[in-house]
């Protein structure tokens, strides 16, 4: 029985926690920053402060002082922008929601010239009052008119965009991945500039390929998810989240160092999660016989989040392969730690899916489990 034990103690890829939430509903929020002299602003910093739950995203506008952010988790928000590292203008509560077109923020620098917040207006609404018509010279009349066909280009474009994005996470949700690929790679085409674009398509390849038969299109498929995910993490190298994920699935591509170097890079990242990211490390040198190496790596994960039931069932089978002989007596003798990290797993999870399995080894080093649990289908006694 114990053989076995420690066999099932192995067998944990379906276990392997990934970070992503793949299919989480997002919306988007998108809008025109103006700068101080009334013109276009490229390259101000538009932030996105999650209220209520911690989020922090950024995005930079264009030549054409627009931006979008596509894939931002559902929420309110606190919307800023920053010129040079100062913040100048900020809008509070902001929400988005799923589907449809992007939530349209603007902003606007140059609120102390009346002339320009006329022209903006004028640009928000599409349209001119006789009032203000008759305040505007030909030439400022003219550049109106041209603000607003670039509005109407920009929201033509933006609406695209989260039409492509929106089509292609519905299709990867329903794991009809050809669809997916085709639209985030529209998508991407026609704005290269967002993580949550690559990271996308990153999947649905990596589901194209899992479902191909042919050895030569399941690695086509997996070299172009792997392309993907490495333009996300161009865009934005410090997002833990994506060097997870990736790590993940350069596993599937039998890239063994690349993918511990991710998940190392994901732990050095996200401080807070690193209890996750060196059981996926563990999980992985495991899985390809690397021992001693997955024991540290367990190790490493309850160290960094001691109540991360699984780390420490991983780490208790990890230390049992430890175990010396029997002595004469037919006693065993548990290395030290193992005792008090499967109590640990059966105080964390109680009803968890190594929880017979933990007990069991347990009783063969004859100590009790020592836990709160109690069954709730046991007979109370009279």
């Amino acid at each position: 029985m114990f053989a076995r034990l420690r066999l099932n103690g192995l067998l944990i890829a379906g276990l392997i926690f990934a970070s992503c939430a793949a299919w989480a509903q997002t919306g988007a929020i998108s809008g025109k920053v103006l700068g101080e002299d009334g013109a276009p602003l490229k390259g101000a910093v538009v932030k996105f402060q999650r209220i209520g739950i911690k989020g922090n995203y950024s995005v930079k506008t264009d030549k054409k002082g627009g931006y979008i952010y596509v894939g931002l988790p559902l929420g309110k928000y606190r919307i800023s922008v920053e010129v040079d590292g100062k913040e100048r203008d900020f809008v509070d509560n902001a929400s988005n929601h799923f589907g449809g077109d992007p939530v349209e923020i603007n902003f606007d620098l140059h609120s102390k010239a009346q002339q320009n917040a006329v022209l903006n207006k004028a640009a928000e609404t599409g349209q001119l009052t006789q009032e203000q018509e008759r305040g505007l010279s030909a030439e400022q009349k003219a550049a109106v008119e041209g603000q607003m066909k670039e509005r109407e280009k920009l929201a033509s474009k933006n609406k695209a965009l989260n039409d492509a994005y929106n089509a292609g996470r519905t299709a990867a949700a329903a794991k009809q991945y050809d669809e997916a690929v085709k639209q985030f790679n529209a998508a991407a085409e026609i704005d290269p500039n967002q993580v949550a674009i690559w990271t996308n398509l990153a999947d649905s390849y990596i589901g194209l390929g899992d479902g191909k038969t042919d050895g030569a299109e399941k690695q086509a498929a997996y070299d172009k998810a792997s392309d993907a995910y490495q333009k996300a993490l161009a865009i934005n190298p410090d997002d833990a989240a994506v060097h997870n994920n990736y790590g993940l699935a350069l596993v599937k591509m039998k890239k063994i160092e690349d993918a511990q170097a991710e998940l190392q890079k994901a732990a050095t990242l996200d401080p807070p999660s690193a209890g996750k990211y060196f059981y996926n490390l563990g999980a992985i040198l495991t899985n390809i016989g690397q021992t001693e190496a997955a024991g540290a790596e367990f190790k490493k994960a309850i160290d960094a989040d001691p109540n991360y039931a699984e780390a420490q069932y991983q780490y208790a089978i990890y230390l049992s392969a430890k175990m010396p002989p029997p002595d004469k007596d037919g006693k065993l003798t548990a290395p030290p730690g193992m005792t008090e990290a499967l109590q640990k797993y059966l105080a964390l999870s109680p009803n968890g899916p190594n929880a017979e399995s933990a007990k069991g080894l347990l009783a063969m080093l004859g100590t009790g489990v020592q836990t709160t649990y109690q069954n709730p289908n046991a007979k109370k006694k009279k």
